[in-house]
């Protein structure tokens, strides 16, 4: 059995970027005022877990390729 780093990875990237992006929804508009008003944690929690998702994506592709074809 082979292990594909693309998993723990995404996994990773996915359950940080969940936790960051929590933490801008929850953090109201006082950690915003000192950003300019953009809510970074938000928007790098969104970006940390499409990236996430696309490891694990790339992950279950490149396995679900493998499997079914003779050597």
């Amino acid at each position: 059995m082979r292990l594909d780093i693309r998993i723990p990875i995404g996994a990773l990237f996915a359950v940080l970027g969940t936790l960051l992006a929590g933490y801008g929804l929850a953090g109201g508009p006082a950690l915003a005022q000192r950003s300019l008003g953009i809510d970074i944690d938000l928007w790098w929690g969104l970006v940390m877990l499409a990236f996430g998702a696309l490891m694990l994506w790339l992950a279950w592709r490149a396995g679900r390729g493998s499997s079914g074809g003779p050597p």
